[in-house]
């Protein structure tokens, strides 16, 4: 998994190996900005944040009580917030995490207060602050672009389906986040965090790190405290991999619990949207705003009569006691000394908590995937992409080949750094009946599910299955592209099955995850035990924004 692609850029065979290289920590790649060995040298950078932010990881319940109390409100949240955006992310260390501001944020969260001053609160989200990926359409001032220049000046017409479940629940939209452009898809060697509209997204943790794609910038703002919580998405990699990078929870869930609709796609097969918070229960309470039936995303259909409005019953300290764990020992270990003590100390920690621990519980076929998750991938995104551009008015693309036109067109800033060899692949590719297509999508089902993860968890009887969800961050490189040594998102992405990342540990201070991963529609369970995992351990800890692994933390200077 953490083979450097060799393949030169005018020779596209991608075999098994790249492209699982390419998933383990984003679900595909992006490439990097030339401004950010400059942005990580300049003085200003060492700024310390500002000590005295009053919500520093402070949780949605804090904040919550705050307004209830009458101690603070939702205007002077959101005001707050973004002017620790303007002090940490856009100002000081240029994080750049946040594409950008809500110009709307305040007056929207005003009329929350006026709401609350009236008796209505609409639920825990009321008047909390949020940000969003920017591949989901927002129908507001802000733009939605997956960090592509192709998509700028021509917004949505109406909100993504979560978007709007996210307003009906009162949460005030801050901004969009920065995110590897077209969510990593578009080449094979690249720095995970890169958009062209915005550049090169830090790790706060270790600014001269990477934060992980394609949710990078989610990640990041989290960890960061620039704001309560956000969405990200994932196709392989996307959520849990920023998660694990940057020190946060990250809940991929099943695929059809979230809808896509108003998503700039990936793959059908294997999209899914997704909450990223800075613990288990602040990401459990953003899911449960996010399910519902869509009549736009008929996947959803299947969640009728599984999908929870509340995930926040299941919080449970005492829950791990009786829990069958299994440790997929094919799934990260060996290859990083650091992130296999790490996980040993977390295993141990769930066997102290009370879990009966199943050591090895290996998914069987997991290494077999690569190639039939590839070709399904390549066919859907040149389908899908088609689609979702002909909901834009107004946009100058309108299919895969207009895009790779535009990069071509506009190669000194869209193709800096890398080209757009998975753009070529998949354009290469057939319809969606193509028989090529059909078995590579019958193959991944099988192999990922009934012959996989339901296979182990049934033979085993297991509650979870539990491995690293990445490897610590490694050093931002510009020139070689990313240095994944290792993930296991692939399995649970391509079943369209959930898993959850939580803060296991840090490394010289860079963060590692834990990923629990169970059977389809099993979210109450595994935030069950990933919440008693997250309150045994305590293990996170707020960045400290260190130039580099050799500085002392800002506040020791």
């Amino acid at each position: 998994m953490a083979d450097r692609q060799r393949r030169t850029r005018e020779h596209f065979d991608l075999d098994r190996r790249a492209f699982m290289k390419l998933t383990a920590a984003a679900g595909t790649i992006a490439a990097a900005s030339p401004a950010l060995p400059a942005i990580v040298g300049r003085d200003r950078v060492h700024a310390a944040p500002t000590d005295d932010f009053e919500w520093e990881e402070a949780t949605i319940a804090d904040l919550q009580r705050a307004m209830d109390r009458g101690r603070t409100t939702a205007r002077a949240l959101a005001a707050d917030y973004i002017e620790r955006i303007e002090s940490i992310d856009s100002g000081g260390f240029r994080l750049n995490s946040i594409m950008e501001v809500n110009p709307d944020a305040l007056g929207i969260a005003r009329q929350l207060d006026d709401e609350r001053a009236n008796g209505r609160v609409r639920g825990p989200l009321h008047g909390i602050p949020v940000v969003l990926k920017d591949n989901i359409d927002t129908a507001d001032e802000m733009e939605t672009t997956a960090g592509s220049l192709a998509l700028l000046g021509a917004r949505p017409t109406r909100d993504a389906f979560v978007a709007r479940k996210l307003r009906e629940a009162g949460a005030v939209i801050l901004g969009k986040t920065n995110l590897s452009e077209w969510a990593n898809f578009r080449s094979t060697h690249s720095s995970s965090g890169w958009s062209a509209r915005a550049g090169q997204c830090l790790n706060p943790y270790v600014l001269d790190h990477n934060p992980c794609g394609s949710s990078s910038g989610s990640g990041a703002a989290v960890a960061a405290n620039l704001a309560a919580g956000a969405l990200g998405t994932e196709t392989d990699g996307s959520i849990v991999c920023p998660s694990s990078a940057n020190s946060v929870v990250g809940i991929k869930p099943t695929l059809g619990l979230t809808s896509r609709a108003g998503v700039i796609p990936l793959a059908h097969s294997q999209d899914v949207v997704g909450p990223m918070a800075r613990t288990v229960a602040d990401a459990a309470t953003l899911l449960g705003a996010l399910t519902g039936v869509d009549r736009r995303d008929k996947a959803t259909r299947k969640s009728e009569g599984r999908a929870r409005s509340d995930y926040t019953k299941f919080l449970r300290e005492d829950g791990l006691r009786g829990a069958r764990i299994g440790v997929w020992r094919e799934g990260g270990f060996g290859t990083s000394e650091e992130t296999d003590a790490i996980i040993e100390d977390a295993i141990d920690a769930l066997r102290d908590a009370g879990a009966r621990i199943i050591d090895p519980a290996n998914i069987p076929n997991a290494g077999e995937l690569g190639d039939p998750e590839f070709t399904v991938l390549l066919y859907e995104f040149k389908t899908d992409i088609r689609k979702y551009l002909r909901t834009r008015p107004g946009l100058s693309v309108q299919s895969l080949r207009d895009l790779i036109d535009f990069n071509e067109a506009n190669a000194g800033v869209e193709m800096t750094w890398f080209e757009q060899e998975i753009f070529l692949l998949a354009q290469d590719t057939g319809s969606l009946s193509d028989s090529v297509y059909l078995k590579a999508l019958r193959t991944a089902r099988r192999l990922s599910r009934s012959q996989g993860i339901d296979k182990i968890m049934r033979e085993r009887n297991l509650d979870a299955i539990v491995a690293p969800t990445g490897s610590p961050p490694w050093p931002t490189d510009l020139i070689s592209g990313d240095h994944f040594t290792l993930g296991s998102s692939t399995p649970a992405a391509v079943a369209g099955y959930p898993n959850i990342s939580v803060p296991a540990g840090y490394s010289s201070g860079l963060p590692v995850g834990m990923s629990f991963i169970g059977r389809a529609w099993n979210e109450p369970r595994l935030i069950e035990l990933a919440y008693a995992f997250e309150q045994t351990t305590q293990v996170r800890k707020p960045p400290r924004f260190r130039r580099t692994v050799a500085t002392r933390d800002y506040r020791e200077r």
